[in-house]
């Protein structure tokens, strides 16, 4: 069962900033406000043919519309050697207001998380301003719960226990509501074993509004004609929704970029608060969510996950 948070307090927003540019070494966006909603030319990140990508499956309808993912499966044995993998929910950044999971920085994303084993799956999600909070988190919660199904554990061999979530900007907003939202078991309805997220903003109430430029998008988003008259920037920001039971995190944020290093130094700061296992990177310069994907950052968070979920799941065999 899906579970939104109703948490009602602080008023404001901060934002989110592009869509980012390609997860490759050298391959730099940069991060001012003019280039709100860049994209980069992609390139591949590993053999095309270690993957099979399976499009364009829908996981729920809304309104008659179909809400579909992207599935990412190794072909080939990789370092996850199990009969029932764990599973990856990937969302894509864009302000809550653009992007989508086949772009190709994105597929490239979800080809490498299933080139490392996972049964990686890039989610789409209904967009603001047309479709306001909590409508995105909604959808992602479905798409947690469509993989956990007994038909898509059988179809892609998940282990329906250990599903994990992986997101950027506003990805990487979504990532951590999906990890702080709800409370107890990480192994049922829409709940997740381990996030990665880079340049999340995890405040939009006022106290986190640093940045002017991006308010009108955070507005739009929550569905606010001003901040001071928009109680859901508590319920949308995941630092408002950490509790003991959450899961372990890794999050990277860039020392320099448009979303303030601040949001994430604070998120890390509550969950630990929380005793919740913290992995924290920082980045210098300014790339912005998936932009920063280098081979030493990519490395660290397909070990994070391998020690969250597979070292679990071979724990119980």
């Amino acid at each position: 069962m899906r579970v939104v948070s109703s948490a009602v307090a602080r008023v404001g927003a901060l934002a989110m900033l592009l869509v980012a540019a390609i997860a490759v070494t050298g391959c730099s966006v940069q991060s001012g406000p003019a280039n709100v909603g860049h994209t980069a030319a992609a390139r591949p990140i590993v053999d095309p043919e270690r993957v099979q990508v399976i499009p364009d499956l829908t996981y729920a309808t809304a309104g008659g519309v179909p809400l579909q993912l992207d599935i990412c499966k190794p072909v080939v044995q990789s370092k996850v050697a199990l009969s029932f993998r764990p599973a990856i929910v990937i969302i894509h950044g864009g302000s809550w207001l653009e992007g989508d999971k086949a772009e190709p920085q994105w597929r490239a994303v979800c080809e490498w998380l299933g080139a490392a084993g996972y049964v990686a799956a890039a989610v789409d999600y209904q967009l603001a301003p047309k479709f306001v909070y909590p409508t995105q988190i909604t959808d992602v919660q479905e798409a947690v719960e469509w993989l956990r199904a007994p038909a898509q554990v059988k179809r892609f061999g998940i282990d329906r226990t250990l599903i994990g979530a992986f997101g950027g900007s506003a990805g990487g907003n979504l990532a951590g509501l999906l990890g702080t939202v709800g409370h107890g078991s990480l192994s049922t309805g829409s709940r997740v074993a381990a996030v990665a997220e880079l340049s999340g903003p995890a405040n939009l109430t006022a106290s986190g509004a640093e940045r002017p430029v991006l308010r009108p998008r955070v507005l739009s988003y929550l569905g606010c004609r001003s901040y001071a008259a928009c109680p859901q920037a508590v319920a949308a920001s995941p630092i408002d929704n950490v509790d003991p039971s959450d899961p372990p995190f890794f999050i990277a944020h860039s020392t320099d970029e448009l979303i303030p290093l601040s949001q994430s130094i604070d998120f890390v700061a509550r969950l630990r608060a929380a005793h919740i296992p913290v992995t924290f990177q920082t980045e210098p310069g300014d790339l912005h969510s998936i932009s920063m994907l280098n081979d030493t950052l990519r490395a660290q968070i397909v070990d994070f996950f391998h020690t969250q979920l597979v070292h679990r799941t071979k724990g119980r065999s």
